[in-house]
């Protein structure tokens, strides 16, 4: 049935007073326009003078100075846009609230157009100069950030055509962002006698009764079906904006400049994908055909792919339940990971009720370093919700570590991005598996951890195939939505297999997911996480000693290293074309339990 509030206790709501008091305050709008003038000033002060400065006989000293002041602004300005976005996200139909988001980002956007010359300027540095500047001295600590922008230098444009890129991105894929999330927001399925917006339809899916999820299913399709040329519109256009701007930087395959914004090799990212692809009969197509005999069918409607197991206990965890769960489990790996999460509760960084208007899904905004990172739930009590909170509060406590390297060296690379998510969720499912008995409640354990990691990395290297055949489509002109919707299906009938039966209705459902707008190819570093974290945690199992110190250290080097130098320490290496078997088999080995468990009780 579905969830009622009450049963859930008082969730919290996130203050964002650690940002900024309201959107009508002083400091707000201070911090803004002091924003603004520092941009100005730092552009009358070094355009034009880098190359003289890495020269200069002080040791790079006036460089570093102006990196200092470059990542002041950084984290400035990622303050004032942070909040904007999170009070944007907490209510995306609000009209205030948009307009609020729409004019800091359009000020913010102006503003650093000034900033745009540097990264631009100091890529044109000789590179014998640069490194002499960069050996000892004040420079050296920017290492790692020099050495990283130097990646981009192949695909950066002149300044003019950076500075037009950068100031349309307001009226271009920003704006149609905006539009895909305010047309989300604003759409309503009607499930029996209620009107629901996305989120607690897409819980609907995982409810006992069949009648309860295909109801559900059937409300999703018929409200995007009815809305997909908008969807189609919007898919059209970011597309091919994304296909002019790779044309003109000179990124060859539709991919290339997610796999340099990750920095990780193209030939790694097509190594996991040949790798999950090879293994859809071993995972998915044969976890399937075994759910369908639990379901006593041939084959399972698309509407039952997550459905509770027949005799499944309905568990519903209360809020401060599952606050404790997570929380014990974070303690059982380490103390210190447990005390950075609980301040997320304590002082207010988590909101987590599902409220109309608010953006679906849940994600962990890491603000700026000055700051803290916020979590955003549609928290509904299911066995998954858990789960995702354990998920948004690994990549909090990441953020949190990381944050001391500052604003330009904290963000962590996609490729270690789902890392501490992935395996604060696998804490969380060895404590919860640990502590059952029941037999019938083992087994439901273990499906259901099956199926989020089927969800992490076969759903989403088949969301990664969909979204190379759409893009490769695209620079052959416009496609209709119904021609997208095929190559939805086709992807997803080869990833799911034979015991998935994909009913009328489910062509639609590429039109709901925002990383497909949002962050073109993103999807796989779910996947690269999700093999990661297989290989990390048996690495744990094995050999613990030393593991937590050295699991901090990768956490706390943020972006300041690159992938493949955090994970030697732990003695794996994703250039080892078997290292992804390692991940998947973690996967196939719990399906392995869950067969000799089927043999054992039939």
């Amino acid at each position: 049935m579905p969830t009622n509030a009450a049963d859930l206790g008082a969730l919290p709501e996130w203050s964002l007073v650690d940002l900024y008091p309201g959107m009508d305050s002083p400091a707000f709008r201070a911090d803004l326009d002091r924003g603004v003038a520092l941009c100005r000033d730092f552009a009358a002060d070094y355009r034009g003078r880098l190359a003289d400065l890495a020269a200069a006989p002080d040791g790079g000293a006036g460089l570093a100075e102006a990196i200092r002041r470059y990542e002041a602004i950084d984290d400035l300005l990622g303050r004032v846009m942070s909040y904007a976005g999170l009070l944007y996200a907490g209510d995306t139909t609000d009209p205030a609230r948009a307009k609020f988001y729409g004019d800091a980002q359009e000020k913010v956007t102006d503003a650093t157009s000034d900033l745009l010359f540097f990264q631009l300027e100091l890529n044109r540095i000789d590179d014998a100069t640069l490194e002499s500047a960069m050996a000892a001295g004040p420079l050296a600590r920017w290492r790692p950030w020099l050495e990283d922008i130097r990646r981009e230098k192949p695909y950066q444009l002149d300044d003019r055509l950076e500075q037009l890129f950068h100031e349309k991105s307001v009226t271009g894929r920003s704006a149609w962002n905006r539009l895909f999330d305010e047309t989300i927001a604003d759409l309503r399925f009607k499930v029996g006698e209620e009107e629901l917006t996305l989120e607690p339809t897409l819980s609907r899916m995982q409810d006992k009764q069949e009648s309860v999820r295909k109801a559900a299913s059937m409300a999703i399709a018929a409200t995007l079906g009815a809305n997909l040329r908008t969807f189609a519109l919007i898919t059209n256009t970011l597309a091919k904006d994304k296909e002019i701007a790779d044309r003109w930087r000179g990124f060859k395959d539709v991919a290339d400049s997610r796999h340099l914004a990750n920095r990780v090799e193209p030939e790694v990212i097509d190594a996991l994908v040949a790798a999950v692809t090879a293994a859809y009969p071993r995972l998915s197509h044969r976890y399937y055909k075994l759910k369908a005999r639990w379901f006593g069918k041939d084959a399972l409607d698309h509407w039952d792919r997550n459905a509770p197991l027949p005799q499944s206990p309905a568990r519903l965890y209360p809020w401060v339940e599952a606050r404790g769960l997570v929380l014990e489990a974070y303690a059982g790996f380490a103390p210190q990971m447990a005390d950075i999460a609980r301040r997320f509760f304590d002082e207010r960084w988590i909101d987590a009720p599902a409220r109309p208007g608010k953006a679906p899904g849940a994600f962990a905004h890491p603000t700026v370093p000055s700051a803290h990172p916020y979590v955003l739930l549609n928290y509904q009590g299911k066995p998954r919700d858990v789960m995702t909170l354990a998920h948004e509060l690994g990549h909090g406590v990441h953020q949190v570590l990381a944050a001391p390297n500052g604003a330009l060296m904290a963000p962590t690379p996609l490729t270690l991005a789902e890392t501490a998510s992935v395996f604060g969720e696998m804490l969380t499912f060895r404590k919860l598996l640990a502590a059952t008995s029941d037999p019938v409640e083992r087994r439901a354990m273990l499906a259901s951890k099956v199926e989020d990691m089927l969800n992490t990395v076969v759903r989403q290297i088949a969301f990664y195939s969909f979204e190379r055949k759409l893009h490769l489509a695209r620079r052959a002109g416009e496609l209709t939505a119904e021609q997208i919707s095929d190559l939805w299906m086709s992807v997803q009938a080869d990833s799911l297999g034979p015991s998935i039966r994909l009913g009328p209705g489910y062509e639609t459902f590429w039109a709901y997911i925002p990383h497909f707008i949002h962050s073109p190819f993103y999807v796989y570093a779910y996947a690269f996480g999700d093999c990661l974290v297989n290989s990390l945690y048996g690495v744990y199992e094995k050999a613990a000693d030393g593991f937590v110190e050295r699991y901090f250290a990768l956490l706390s080097a943020g972006g300041a290293k690159p992938y493949g130098e955090l994970l030697k320490p732990f003695g794996l290496d994703a250039r080892d074309p078997g290292f992804w078997a390692i991940g998947l088999g973690m996967i196939e080995g719990l399906i392995d339990e869950l067969e000799r468990d089927d043999a054992t009780t039939a």
